[in-house]
């Protein structure tokens, strides 16, 4: 298990237990099952009430975890017959983003997002989920197939940001951006989302303009990152937890502006530390979320989708 900072106390705790354990099964002559359970009912305690109070920027620590199931494990778990595509038919292909055909719950689907990997080679070849310009070429093919075949939409949004490079920049980031945000308007086809760990900046809103947005209970979503919102007011990024209470990125604050639809629960301790029942989760909130816009007529999801966004900032704000 890898431990955040603010879990250093947790740690100790299972770290006795654990060594306890090890010294019985070294010594078998050992009784000290009693004194590990003790350990393990202090730290489930510690654990719920950790929690129970995480602050904004505890929050973004979770959602970073680097043992969160990321797009690919999702895409493994609750996808079936899953075909790759590759490609903006442009430049390249962005690993960062990985999308294709695939069957969910029996339903054909185009399925995407961006994926993190889960070590150093792994990340390196996905650029850490941070997408290029190709990247967003290559989601806009896949939702133009999608309204072509009339096959619904499933993104799943972990991104810190797209990526801010000389080249990425060179080749219309922004462009990029602005239109895959306004394909994902277009289309008439079911649009849903679910941020799984970060939603970064309009890295994130380019795949994330959806009818129904979902969010796990421990991701974040906002237009810049702690760190570059405190760099930028405060000219110090040592101020991101004062950023990170300001930017109102949390699921829960998301909700009540009107923001998200629904928050996903996650495992006690986060999602790192029941990696199948999140996947589980949020299997259950995507195939709700896909019968609330079943039957609806191109029309009716083109205008849901726009109303919803042209509605945002109506409510909440006084909160």
């Amino acid at each position: 298990m890898n431990y955040l900072e603010f879990e250093k106390p947790l740690a100790e705790i299972e770290g006795k237990a654990e060594e306890l354990r090890a010294l019985a099964r070294a010594n078998p002559a050992m009784d000290v099952a009693k004194e590990a359970e003790g350990l393990d009912r202090k730290a489930e305690t510690m654990l719920r009430d950790l929690y129970k109070a995480l602050n904004p920027w505890q929050k973004c620590q979770v959602a970073r975890h680097q043992d969160r199931p990321h797009c690919k494990d999702y895409i493994e778990g609750l996808f079936t017959e899953f075909t790759p595509l590759a490609g903006d038919r442009n430049f390249a292909d962005d690993h960062a983003i990985m999308g294709g055909l695939a069957r969910f719950n029996d339903m054909a689907v185009v399925v995407m997002g961006q994926e993190k990997g889960h070590d150093t080679k792994t990340r390196i070849e996905r650029n850490f989920g941070m997408a290029r310009p190709e990247g967003y070429r290559k989601a806009i093919r896949l939702m133009e197939m999608a309204d072509r075949f009339r096959l619904p939409v499933v993104t799943l949004v972990d991104t810190p940001g797209a990526y801010p490079g000389k080249g990425a920049e060179e080749r219309g980031q922004a462009e990029a951006i602005a239109r895959a945000t306004e394909k994902c308007l277009q289309i008439g086809v079911p649009v849903i989302s679910v941020v799984v760990g970060e939603g970064g900046s309009g890295g994130a809103v380019a795949l994330a303009t959806a009818n129904r947005i979902a969010m796990l209970e421990h991701s974040v979503y906002s237009v810049i990152s702690p760190e570059g919102c405190a760099s930028i007011l405060w000219k110090d990024a040592d101020k991101m937890r004062e950023a990170a209470e300001a930017l109102r990125l949390t699921a829960q604050d998301l909700q009540k502006l009107g923001v998200i639809d629904r928050i996903v629960k996650e495992p006690l301790g986060g999602a790192q530390r029941g990696r199948k029942d999140t996947i589980e989760a949020v299997g259950k909130a995507i195939e709700a979320m896909l019968k609330e816009l079943s039957g609806k007529k191109p029309e009716a999801l083109i205008k849901d989708r726009r109303e919803k966004f042209l509605d945002m900032g109506v409510k909440g704000l006084a909160a």
